[in-house]
């Protein structure tokens, strides 16, 4: 982003803080940032381009700090991990960034939902891979939950700090918090408990990017998990309902849906659990599309 369209996108985040997104027009942005109509729109199609913009520009600052910080260092340092995650909460809370953002989630628009949720599933894979570099590739299929546990922990201590005006140290909460995480851990993996799987994670990503599932992507996850299965007769008698009412020309809700649950408990404890459980979740959001 040039320094010009920088300067237009830096005006319109201070007037969406104060004001709000959907009470901030587009002429006000025009007449703060002192430009033509023809100029912002040479910059942005619309105010929600403006706003992709703006926090596109929120991510690429975050991931300069966050590399200068790891410049030369071990990837494994959690001293460094501290830094990197406290310097985003500490630039968010200065910007009030926190307030725009739950407010945009709670509006009606749906684009800019999108476009927060997509900020926010950034923020979540980048702590989610930090966390399995930090503790341990062996960790990797709890990272994401940890991840959720840790912004969900961080987001209630510093809103009861906040309204009690207890004074509050952002790099001690986030050390704190990451070392109930590291007492955490250990006991995911002893149980292997996790109360998100893969399927739901996906459902979450799919839901985020708003991705259009196709009957075509649905058979061909069938076909993989039929080709690695040996199926027993009753997984294999729901297995062939399942394919035959996704291949009519007229897919029946009534009839499919009843089917997803029983067959993905067929597979509960087997190898292709966390497969069936995605093609399962999958199905169901399709069907939630028809």
């Amino acid at each position: 982003m040039n320094n010009r369209k920088r300067h237009v996108a830096n005006v319109a985040l201070r007037l969406f803080v104060e004001k709000g997104i959907q009470q901030t027009s587009i002429q006000e942005i025009i007449e703060q940032a002192n430009i033509s109509k023809g100029t912002f729109y040479n910059y942005f199609s619309s105010k929600n381009d403006c706003i992709a913009e703006i926090l596109e520009g929120l991510r690429y600052d975050a991931s300069q700090i966050r590399m200068e910080m790891q410049m030369g260092k071990d990837e494994k340092d959690r001293q460094v991990l501290i830094e990197q995650i406290s310097i985003l909460i500490q630039l968010n809370e200065e910007r009030n960034l926190n307030a725009l953002f739950e407010a945009s989630l709670s509006s009606n628009e749906k684009e800019l939902k999108k476009l927060v949720l997509h900020h926010r599933m950034y923020e979540l894979d980048w702590l989610a891979k930090r966390l399995t570099e930090v503790f341990g590739y062996h960790i990797e299929e709890y990272a994401f939950e940890c991840t959720i546990l840790f912004y969900g922990m961080i987001q209630h201590i510093m809103f009861t700090m906040r309204v009690t005006n207890m004074p509050r140290s952002i790099h001690r909460i986030v050390d704190i918090i990451l070392s109930y995480i590291e007492l955490i851990i250990p006991k995911m993996i002893e149980q292997n408990s996790k109360l998100l799987d893969q399927s739901a994670i996906h459902l979450l990503r799919a839901n985020v990017d708003r991705r259009i599932i196709t009957v075509k992507e649905l058979i061909e996850l069938a076909q993989h998990i039929e080709k690695e299965a040996t199926f027993t007769q009753e997984q294999q008698d729901l297995f062939t309902v399942i394919i035959s009412e996704l291949k009519q020309e007229r897919i029946r809700k009534c009839v499919l849906q009843p089917l997803l649950k029983p067959f993905q408990l067929t597979f509960m404890k087997t190898p292709l659990e966390a497969q069936v459980n995605t093609f399962t979740s999958m199905v169901w959001y399709f069907l939630k599309s028809l």
